[in-house]
């Protein structure tokens, strides 16, 4: 999704702050995003207005796609302050809405079992992604592919209504979302890491953290679909 390339990363200190940053800004993120799920799945008023109100999720995730392909696309829009902060800001808020609904639709075991073991997936693969001297920087062509395929797999399944009537076909794809955003965070992470064959610019911590956070958030939604 952003530009990526390897300079920058010479300097090691240069990089250790780069990754602070991204992280700490992915750490307000998610727990912005906590604090609207437990809202959503505990206080039972405003889980049963959020279901009640689906227009209000469809618009978020218009938000959340225009916003994202506008980050993506357009690098200035990630690396002009203010713009950026005031951008990512808003695909937060629309991101903790749809993962709060979609929460909202399962019960609280499920949700805080989908927590743990999305937090667990997070440490492995990023213990994983310091350790390991395999590099994956450069699947991104093959994680765009599978992540098209789920895509227009899904939506021809929702169309001619087979998602809805086969309880196995829902299992698959939330298991194949389990292990298309799981991959995608080892991808991230490695970019994220600069000491790969490709790497995040260092200026391009508004993207890392975009990415890794929305990585984080799809392994979630994928992993209570899953479980319950």
């Amino acid at each position: 999704m952003p530009d990526i390339a390897a300079e920058g990363w010479s300097d090691k200190s240069v990089r250790q702050n780069f990754i602070k940053k991204v992280y700490t800004i992915v750490f307000v993120q998610l727990a912005f995003t906590t604090i609207v799920v437990a809202i959503c799945t505990f206080v039972d008023e405003v889980g049963n207005f959020v279901r009640a109100h689906p227009v209000v999720y469809y618009v978020s995730y218009g938000v959340f796609i225009a916003l994202y392909l506008v980050m993506a696309c357009v690098p200035k829009a990630r690396k002009k302050f203010p713009c950026n902060f005031i951008l990512l800001v808003l695909f937060t808020l629309a991101l903790s809405y749809m993962t709060g609904m979609i929460a909202s639709f399962h019960n609280s075991q499920a949700v805080l079992l989908s927590v743990g073991i999305t937090a667990l997936v997070v440490a492995a693969i990023t213990l994983f992604c310091f350790q390991t001297k395999v590099d994956i920087t450069s699947w991104g062509g093959y994680l765009f592919a599978f992540c098209m395929a789920l895509f227009i797999g899904g939506i021809i399944a929702s169309l001619s209504g087979a998602y809805g009537k086969i309880p196995w076909l829902h299992t698959l794809f939330a298991a194949l979302g389990v292990i298309l955003f799981t991959m995608f965070l080892m991808y991230n992470t490695q970019l994220l890491l600069g000491n790969r064959q490709h790497a995040y610019s260092a200026e391009d911590y508004i993207g890392g953290a975009l990415s890794i956070y929305t990585s984080i958030i799809q392994i979630f939604q994928n992993v209570v679909s899953l479980i319950d």
